[in-house]
């Protein structure tokens, strides 16, 4: 399954806090938001701190096209029924 930001009242919190709010529920991350999760992914590598995957999704890649997204994402989640390794990070 998938939620959002939103839904868990979470669009406020900071980059760091998303991710580990993502982690702590076990599930991975999906952002657009590439230049800073790349470099927080580094971090949590440097600090020993797992997470439970990091999907980055380009704007430029997918240029809106919900569709694609969707569908890409689909595609990961097929190639890992048990989820994302704990510092794993794919590009869409």
């Amino acid at each position: 399954d998938a939620t959002s930001a939103h839904e868990v009242g979470g669009v406020h919190r900071m980059d760091r806090e998303q991710l580990a709010f993502a982690a702590s529920e076990g599930r991975c991350l999906v952002t657009g938001n590439v230049r800073h999760f790349v470099q927080l992914a580094r971090h949590a590598i440097n600090e020993g701190r797992p997470h439970a995957g990091i999907v980055l999704c380009p704007a430029r890649v997918h240029r809106g096209d919900i569709g694609r997204t969707a569908a890409a994402l689909a595609e990961i989640a097929k190639r890992h029924p048990d989820g994302l390794g704990p510092y794993d990070v794919l590009y869409l």
